[in-house]
């Protein structure tokens, strides 16, 4: 076929007269950048964004809702690591999306949140679906920027560049429409350059509380997964011979099969409790990336300020959550490499055998009974689920104990809202993670979370994912009416009617099964992980059951 160079400089978004849009250039600055998809729900205001987006190969993916969208953005980053984009339109659009937004700031997700709005003049006398974007969303990002014309490639490179910097989070573009639409010289994508994370250059005292600790203890975090450095995590482990507990975000960095792994910590009070005796008796405790926005009021001030404590951390943030005695910020896989590295050979720890004592605590505290329940459903699912297995979690009683149960054989293997700890987010997670897993991939959400977002099987059956949904069926919001007894409160707000989810399953263009036993769980659950397209396995509980489970 003959080369059109006219056909291909439309595809290009070059006009016969060599000129781009506004929007090519934040599109152009976003591939280089790394995004290979987009999601939102488009609007007038963004439509010139949308048709660049497409044009410089990052394909647009509409959802049913901008929260939603932002949420598979976030599950697309997990598994692949592109940047996660979401847009939006003005007004509604903008407001729909502020819960993902905040999620974005407190998960540390580089989000990269992209708005339609009208020019200023027009601002000024037109006042329908209009109001002040940046000054709702300025808590909650780490920058916003209104793009003017000729400065669309700075602007998408300073975003990028802070949305990544220290501890990721939101970044928020406000996008003009003239500006959007506006041709001029293509220039080509800028890269902007920020100081690198570093390894300090005084590691002496580390060095020595290291040399003389006889019973260490380390507690890794979500900086470290953000790193992506899981083995200098593991060669500081061996080298030191210490225990490893980890937040939910953290599970997976060491597989959890490994004896020196405790487990998770900082949502169930009894994990909580059974782990404290290792923490009072550690001499030493290295904070490998941990991020205390993951943990609850339990975790404030959880040992005395004269415990020696490293803290090493990619961004020092004020949080006033526990006490150190040395802070190192930087690059954290590197600084553990160093201070590895000038360890002398492992010598004797724990010689009392205190942490594999309290891993078998830990284990046996929450393995299931034999009766069918949520302890069941999650013990059939572990067993079932492939190895590597992708599992996401709504926000609920099953996520806590679901948490304790489920081992992760790496990192990124459970993927869940613990610093906002939003409901609604696990089945967009999902979604976005089997498009760029390529197989399929597990979701644990509860009744109430699941008809949250109901719209979102359609996003799955247009995109043909193959997620199996398993959701937790007791018609009540569970934790929240556990709580209400454990306060002495009357029962309110917390009952619901009934859905027929295998109903609704099919009629959104799934397959959809009640379960109530383990065997009848295996087989579906078996079923599912080899079936195109998306599955709800309704497995229905007694809440009850959550009581003193975790």
């Amino acid at each position: 076929m003959r080369h059109d160079p006219i056909s291909a400089s439309r595809a290009a978004g070059i006009a016969p007269d060599g000129l781009v849009t506004g929007a090519d250039i934040i599109a152009a600055g976003l591939a280089v950048a790394g995004a290979t998809h987009a999601f939102g729900i488009p609007g007038g205001e963004v439509l010139a964004l949308v048709d660049a987006l497409e044009r410089a190969g990052i394909r647009f993916l509409l959802a049913k809702h901008e929260n939603a969208a932002g949420f598979m953005a976030e599950g697309l980053w997990h598994v692949t690591g592109a940047l996660p984009v979401l847009v939006a339109t003005l007004g509604p659009g903008v407001a729909n999306a502020v819960n993902v937004v905040a999620n974005a700031q407190q998960d540390r997700v580089p989000l990269l949140f992209i708005t339609g709005c009208v020019d200023q003049a027009l601002a000024e006398s037109y006042t329908h679906q209009v109001f002040d974007h940046q000054a709702v969303l300025r808590p909650l990002v780490k920058a916003s920027f209104r793009a003017a014309p000729g400065t669309e490639d700075l602007v998408i490179a300073k975003a990028v560049a802070l949305a990544r910097r220290g501890r990721p989070g939101p970044v928020h573009i406000d996008l003009p429409i003239s500006v959007a639409e506006a041709r001029g010289p293509r220039r080509a994508p800028r890269a902007m350059k920020l100081p690198e994370p570093a390894v300090p250059a005084d590691l002496g005292q580390a060095d020595k509380l290291l040399a003389a600790a006889r019973r260490p203890l380390v507690i890794a975090g979500l900086d470290l997964v953000n790193d992506g450095n899981a083995a200098a995590l593991e060669r500081f482990i061996t080298r030191t011979g210490a225990p490893l507990l980890t937040t939910y975000k953290a599970k997976g960095l060491l597989p959890e099969a490994d004896p020196r792994v405790i487990g998770g910590v900082g949502l169930s009070p009894e994990a909580d409790a059974i782990v404290r005796p290792l923490i009072e008796a550690a001499d030493l405790i290295v904070l490998a990336g941990y991020d205390p926005i993951e943990m609850r009021q339990g975790w404030r001030n959880p040992w005395p300020e004269d415990k020696p404590v490293i803290d090493i951390v990619a961004e020092a943030l004020p949080h006033g959550m526990h006490s150190s005695t040395l802070l190192l910020e930087g690059d954290v896989g590197a600084i553990l490499t160093r201070l590895t590295e000038a360890l002398p050979p492992v010598q004797a720890v724990w010689p009392g055998g205190e942490p594999a004592a309290v891993r078998a605590r830990f284990h046996e505290a929450f393995a299931a009974p034999p009766i069918w329940g949520p302890h069941a459903v999650f013990e059939v699912l572990r067993d079932v689920a492939p190895a590597g297995t992708v599992a996401t979690a709504d926000s609920g009683a099953h996520r806590i104990l679901l948490s304790q149960m489920w081992t992760c054989d790496g990192p990124r293997r459970l993927l869940q809202s613990t610093g906002l700890c939003t409901m609604g987010c696990a089945l967009p997670l999902a979604t976005g993670a089997a498009l760029g897993a390529g197989r399929p991939v597990l979701c644990f959400v509860g009744d109430a979370g699941l008809e949250m977002v109901l719209g979102e099987l359609a996003t799955l059956r247009d995109l043909g994912l193959p997620v199996v949904i398993v959701t937790l069926v007791d018609e009540s919001l569970g934790l929240i009416a556990l709580k209400q007894r454990q306060m002495g409160l009357a029962r309110a707000g917390v009952d619901f009617g009934g859905t027929d989810f295998a109903a609704v399953a099919r009629a959104m263009g799934g397959h959809g099964v009640a379960v109530a036993d383990r065997d009848s769980l295996r087989r579906e659950a078996a079923a599912a992980f080899a079936r195109d397209g998306f599955t709800i396995l309704a497995c229905r509980i007694d809440a009850g059951q959550y009581e003193g489970a975790f």
